[in-house]
């Protein structure tokens, strides 16, 4: 192959790459924003924990409770 067809190939790699990496990044940000909207996530209490990291702080989940949850539903 000579060398425009290479860079032909390359180009259009790049674009479908970046392509399918802003539907990936978009189709996750949509599905926390939707997640959000409907409560069953609160991601403020995470977005919180950058400003409350120490020790000391108390957990944001309760891991046993979901566990008991999980059990109940099966």
């Amino acid at each position: 192959m000579d060398q425009e067809t290479l860079l032909t190939i390359q180009g259009y790699a790049k674009f479908f790459l970046i392509l399918a990496v802003f539907i990936v990044f978009y189709s996750y940000a949509f599905s926390i924003y939707r997640r959000d909207k409907k409560g069953e996530r609160d991601f403020e209490k995470y977005s919180n924990l950058v400003h409350d990291d120490a020790i000391e702080s108390d957990p944001l989940e309760d891991r046993n409770k979901e566990e008991k949850n999980k059990e109940k539903e099966k």
